[in-house]
């Protein structure tokens, strides 16, 4: 494992990284923002379909709300209004008909998946500049970011302070 560098150099690299990620955090949020609008859906609703694309089937409401931070209320109100854009249907549980589960909608899903891909060549670009190493180091990170992300997400929404 690498060492850390000397304290002076490594007190400004951190300096440095909160203003860079801080820059990152901010890009991101706008151009998540510049996607939803292009595609008509609110931030939070395009991070969702997002997530049900990464889902091996059908979700619960609940599963939503999981999946997203969101109470119950508001995942019922996210998936009222993918709903009403197409992107997803409601249907009764076969299994369980008690249960309501939410299905993204094949060809909607298509459409939104066609403007990731549109997208996607850049980030493969960027990426390409990256030996098998650094993408692995990217890959931890990502993971490591998160589930600390989630943590946060959780304390904050539970009345903690930030």
């Amino acid at each position: 494992m690498p060492q850390k560098s000397s304290a002076p150099r490594r007190s400004a690299l951190l300096a440095e990284l909160a203003v860079t990620s801080r820059r990152y955090m901010a890009s991101y949020a706008l151009f998540n923002q510049a996607v939803a609008d292009h595609l008509g859906l609110h931030p939070t609703d395009l991070q969702c379909l997002n997530l049900l694309g990464l889902e091996a089937g059908p979700v619960t409401t609940g599963r939503v709300a999981e999946l997203t931070g969101l109470t119950t209320g508001s995942a019922t109100r996210l998936v009222d209004r993918l709903e009403r854009a197409g992107y997803v249907a409601r249907a009764r549980d076969t299994a369980d008909r008690r249960r309501v589960l939410v299905a993204t909608v094949p060809d909607r899903m298509a459409e939104f998946g066609a403007v990731w891909e549109r997208l996607n060549g850049g980030w493969a670009a960027l990426f390409e500049a990256y030996d098998d190493d650094e993408v692995a180091f990217l890959i931890a990170h990502m993971r490591r970011t998160a589930k600390l992300s989630a943590a946060q997400v959780e304390r904050l929404r539970d009345g903690g302070a930030p």
